[in-house]
């Protein structure tokens, strides 16, 4: 990245003393249209997952998970004076977000275009300047056929109580398919859900339900303050936007005991992997407690991965899916042992409507979507994936992976 040369002014050329210097005029700092900008970003190109404000950088998208700059004619580098024009704008009066940059350096906060999206934001402090990351929200909440959603996640409508967890990396589309599960509820149910989310994602209205979303510092401090609360505010369901400590986990579980469906989200890769997160959180004395009632409270246990195409266009979830049933709970209860995992579990239990990810990403890759090689990487163990492939490769399924092409920058 080449360094931007500043344009000095030229000294006096008269050494005179009586030739007074005329003083330096200051550059007004440029005006930017934050709104607009953002637009015009979103409507760039289609599958725009991500906005990117950084100094020294054009304004950046992110589409199939790769970052691609827009050069707009005088916005080809931001200044730290830019980005921090821009999060001002995007923050306005919102003294809470304002608040939390100047003291933690860090600010989550919602904002809205209208007539563009949605977005969760986060401003935050770094080199002593300001970047910004958008997360774009669609304004229309997806629907199963939109996601590609199995047809056994359709049970969770009918679910009483337990706990559904949705896990993955950040931006595998968990927020998204918890948003269709509940939209597909709200048009068939008549219950009181309530969210709390940090910040409030997709907007629900009031269908067949009676849907209330509370946004963390907005209008509770607190996810496990807001969560023992909704346990006074006789809710049917509850969405939890993250599991973030144990007060929460143990205050979900609480719920999910006492007659209560609870959702939400954790950042972990695979169903194991999220039931150690959730046993782990706890002191080894409470962690045998812990595992039998989440073996009694669980319901669901789905993770996602996100896979880029092999036409390009766009990504594709691989699922996997770990149902509550009387093997997967003595699993979860006990522990796993060599031959009597949660793997092996969903292996077996297709006709239950489970399914894992490398029987998922097996599947994608004989149906020509995904590149072999590049699903490959996604898997939990390739070297297996690679046996199950071993007729597909032989039948020259898979053909070599072609060079990396370079990203087009718009300019």
């Amino acid at each position: 990245m080449g360094t931007s040369t500043q344009t000095l002014q030229a000294p006096p050329t008269s050494s005179s003393p009586d030739v007074p210097t005329p003083p330096v005029q200051p550059q007004a700092p440029r005006v930017i249209q934050t709104a607009q900008l953002i637009g015009a970003m979103v409507k760039s190109h289609g599958h725009v997952s991500d906005l990117i404000f950084s100094p020294g950088r054009a304004p950046q998208i992110e589409l199939n998970g790769q970052l691609v700059e827009l050069k707009y004619k005088g916005l080809e580098s931001l200044t730290p004076q830019d980005t921090m024009s821009i999060a001002n704008d995007i923050m306005g009066k919102n003294e809470t977000a304002l608040r939390k940059l100047e003291q933690d350096g860090s600010a989550d906060l919602s904002y809205g275009v209208s007539g563009v999206a949605r977005f969760r934001v986060n401003i935050f402090r770094q080199r002593g300047s300001c970047a910004i990351v958008m997360r774009v929200i669609p304004d229309k909440i997806p629907n199963f056929e939109e996601l590609n959603l199995p047809k056994s996640l359709e049970e969770i409508v009918n679910i009483r109580n337990g706990i559904v967890l949705v896990t993955g990396p950040t931006g595998s589309g968990k927020s998204s398919t918890l948003a269709a599960i509940l939209d597909k509820m709200n048009e068939q149910k008549a219950f009181h859900i309530l969210t709390i989310e940090d910040p409030i994602e997709f907007l629900h209205r009031h269908k067949k339900c009676t849907i209330h979303q509370r946004e963390l510092h907005t209008d509770t401090p607190t996810f496990s303050l807001a969560l023992r609360a909704a346990l006074r505010q006789a809710p049917k369901v509850i969405l939890v936007g993250e599991m973030r400590d144990r007060e929460t986990i143990e205050i979900a579980l609480e719920a999910s005991e006492t007659g209560h469906l609870v959702m939400s989200t954790l950042h972990t890769i695979d169903a194991s992997k999220t039931v150690e997160r959730i046993v782990g959180v706890f002191p080894l004395s409470d962690q045998q407690a812990i595992r039998t009632r989440l073996g009694k409270s669980f319901r669901f246990i789905v993770s996602q991965r996100l896979l880029p195409k092999k036409d390009g266009k766009g990504r594709i979830a691989a699922i996997e899916i770990l149902k509550s049933t009387m093997r997967t709970r003595d699993y979860v209860e006990k522990g796993e042992t060599e031959g009597k995992s949660l793997l092996d579990a969903m292996r077996d239990g297709n006709t239950e409507g489970m399914q894992h990810f490398d029987g998922e990403i097996e599947k994608l890759i004989r149906n020509n979507v995904v590149e072999f090689e590049t699903a490959m990487s996604y898997a939990t163990n390739a070297g297996n994936l690679r046996l199950e492939l071993a007729d597909f490769l032989e039948g020259g399924g898979a053909t070599k992976k072609k060079p990396a092409t370079e990203i087009e920058i718009e300019r």
